[in-house]
């Protein structure tokens, strides 16, 4: 994906957002936080986005998926997130499988498996078909 550019005609694609939420990835890296972004994509459109900031903010739960679905519920007014997809650079924790869960997000795509504490099969699965 290093000379992947997205253009607006590649909306209905996976590899566009995933490229979009690894700028947001970027974004850590530079504050020197673990380099993980994430958007939640509405109707085609970014309604929330996120990156690492828990050095940044002194805050265990500013994950990037935790900032994202936070600001995505702001611009819905809504804490159901049920028509979203969120995007993500590396699998889920268990926090924020859990915030993904209670927010009622129907789909997560991430770019790479954590197999360390992935909670969406890399370590254990709380994504499972019935919930997500």
């Amino acid at each position: 994906m290093e000379n992947y550019t997205p253009s607006a005609l590649d909306r209905n694609s996976h590899k566009y957002w995933m490229e979009l939420a690894l700028r947001e990835a970027a974004k850590a890296m530079e504050l020197s936080e673990v380099p993980i972004g994430a958007l939640i994509v509405y109707e085609n459109r970014i309604i929330g986005r996120g990156f690492n900031s828990r050095e940044h903010l002194q805050d265990p739960t500013a994950h990037a998926e935790i900032l994202a679905i936070t600001a995505a519920a702001s611009h819905l007014e809504s804490w159901r997130l049920t028509g979203c997809t969120l995007y993500v650079t590396l699998e889920p924790c268990p926090m924020c499988a859990g915030a993904i869960l209670n927010a009622r997000i129907p789909r997560l795509v991430f770019g790479a498996d954590d197999l360390d504490y992935g909670a969406c099969g890399g370590k254990i699965q709380l994504c499972s078909g019935q919930y997500l």
